[in-house]
């Protein structure tokens, strides 16, 4: 579409070869350590918790409502912290860039656990209660720019060529792991205004200070992980490994002044950033509000919980499976994309056609609204460590963190428009549910005409040190 690949000068290494051949093997000054699954698993316990903070109030915003005296456009406004907190997003990039990445993860760890602190405090004041609800949940977004976008950096930074689509699946999907598990322990946990506590139809409601109780008890079971979290980051995380595992790692990359002027006159790359920002973000906004989207369907609570729930999962084990297929099968990352969406948009708009039910006249089971529902998540939310990976290998020698720095806010602004707009007009929501399927579409476009390069991968498989 206009658009150029890399030239053969743009490919050359910064690190000149000290011997000519190609081999798949890791350098010789290379290695790769057993610790890097611990930093990983580190940075994924993180990220579940930030997603399932972010995530807290949508599944349950029935009890919040009753609880705490929230409006729909309050739980709205919960929900839009999360990309809120992404506006200092250029200082959290800075910091990754100057300082490495524990000391962003550790600022991030310790916005999550004053904002937890914050909105569990049990004040008998719910005017002021609900204003350290609203703190605690724009510091949790407060660390959203470093839990998102750091996946592709610790994988480069920490393991071997054929392992990095894998580690950035894993550690970019537990944040959405996060919003997944938010879906099934808050209604698990948190009784809807009219469930029976017995479960008999005799039975009162539960009152209002039982679901508070309730709530709290999910809040403090947040609050002691994510302690436990920040202080074993806090004891042990390394910002690199003592030697790098791959070329790649161990080259000289941009400035962060230069990479942020080589990104945005980067036209390729301002492409497949937007095929990346509007689906994700929109959908992003879209699962976040996802019991008000299926209240006017007659889904309950709880159901609208599962469906969210799996969705999500189904979202994750499939990006971690195709990450790891495009590991072993390299150079494959568009074609594996244009498949995604092209799935995401058709299962996108089967859902929003069985919601205008009415004027379609398309049957409506809550097998039909399970599965056009959750194959939307599955396909958008594994696509994004697909995405991640070529972001990084179109403009790679810019550093990682930076890169899905400015994607992942992009996605976040995406978010927050419509989170915005939904606090003007929280009922009827057919609306959103066709921004779900137009994203889908507008990103297939757009990837269809994009012109891959594999810019990082040419370093690691044709160049040693």
């Amino acid at each position: 579409m206009g658009a150029a690949s890399s030239t053969e000068a743009e490919r050359e290494p910064l690190l000149a070869p000290t011997s000519a051949g190609t081999t798949n093997s890791l350098p010789v000054n290379s290695r790769v350590y057993g610790r890097r699954w611990l930093v990983l698993t580190l940075f994924s316990l993180l990220a579940l918790m930030q997603g399932m903070v972010w995530n807290f109030w949508g599944p349950i915003q029935n009890s919040a409502v009753k609880a705490y005296g929230f409006t729909k456009s309050d739980i709205a406004v919960l929900v839009l912290w999360g990309p809120v907190g992404f506006f200092p997003w250029l200082l959290f990039m800075w910091l990754m860039d100057k300082k490495g990445l524990r000391a962003s993860l550790l600022l991030s760890a310790f916005f999550m656990l004053l904002g937890s602190t914050m909105r569990s405090i049990p004040l008998t004041d719910l005017n002021l209660r609900r204003w350290l609800i609203h703190g605690g949940q724009f510091l949790n977004g407060l660390a959203g720019p470093t839990i998102m976008s750091a996946g592709p950096y610790l994988s480069t930074t920490w393991f071997a060529p054929d392992q990095r689509a894998t580690a950035t699946a894993v550690a970019s999907l537990f944040s959405y792991l996060g919003g997944a598990a938010s879906f099934i322990v808050g209604p698990l946990i948190v009784p809807a205004p009219n469930d029976s506590q017995t479960g008999t139809a005799s039975a009162a409601p539960p009152s209002t200070a039982f679901i508070r109780n309730r709530i709290q008890l999910v809040m403090y079971a947040e609050l002691a992980a994510i302690g436990v979290f920040f202080v074993a980051v806090l004891l042990y995380f390394p910002s690199r490994p003592p030697v790098p595992p791959s070329v790649a790692a161990a080259s000289q990359r941009l400035s962060y002044r230069s990479s942020i002027c080589r990104l945005l006159s980067n036209f390729r790359f301002l492409m497949i950033a937007l095929a990346y920002a509007v689906p994700t973000g929109v959908i992003g906004g879209w699962s976040g509000v996802l019991d008000m989207v299926l209240t006017p369907a007659k889904v309950s609570q709880m159901n609208a919980g599962w469906i969210g729930f799996w969705s999500i999962v189904g979202g994750c084990v499939f990006g971690i499976g195709m990450a790891r297929f495009a590991d072993s099968i390299r150079g494959m990352l568009k074609l594996i994309l244009v498949l995604m969406l092209a799935g995401a948009s058709l299962s996108s708009t089967w859902f929003t056609l069985t919601c205008l039910s009415t004027i379609t006249h398309l049957p409506v089971t809550a097998a039909i609204l399970y599965t056009s529902c959750i194959l939307v998540g599955i396909f958008v939310n594994s696509s994004v460590p697909i995405f991640f990976e070529l972001f990084i290998e179109t403009v790679y020698p810019v550093p990682e963190g930076i890169t899905c720095g400015v994607v992942t806010f992009l996605g976040n602004l995406a978010a927050g428009l419509l989170l915005f707009f939904l606090t003007f007009y929280p009922t009827n929501l057919s609306w959103l549910n066709w921004c779900v399927t137009g994203s889908c579409l507008f990103s297939l476009v757009l990837v269809l005409f994009f012109r891959e390069s594999y810019d990082r991968l040419y370093l690691d498989v044709f160049v040693s040190v």
